[in-house]
């Protein structure tokens, strides 16, 4: 399915998310990626299988606080 070198991540693999953006719809906050995951901007994602992965967004860095 992917055309690029070096090839893109597959849907299955861990770092899928690293794969080519091939259609992005910043409106409608979705990426179509080249291994065929949609991924929305709260960062869920629909996998091609019909599996969902919930939104899984970092810590902010103004979450993180150090002792002085």
């Amino acid at each position: 399915m992917c055309q690029h070198k070096p090839y893109c991540p597959s849907a299955a693999s861990p770092d899928r998310e690293a794969a080519q953006v091939v259609a992005h719809h910043p409106e409608q906050g979705w990426s179509l990626l080249c291994n065929g995951v949609l991924l929305f901007e709260d960062t869920g994602e629909l996998l091609p299988d019909g599996q969902i992965i919930a939104p899984h967004r970092p810590l902010g860095v103004e979450l993180i606080v150090t002792a002085a």
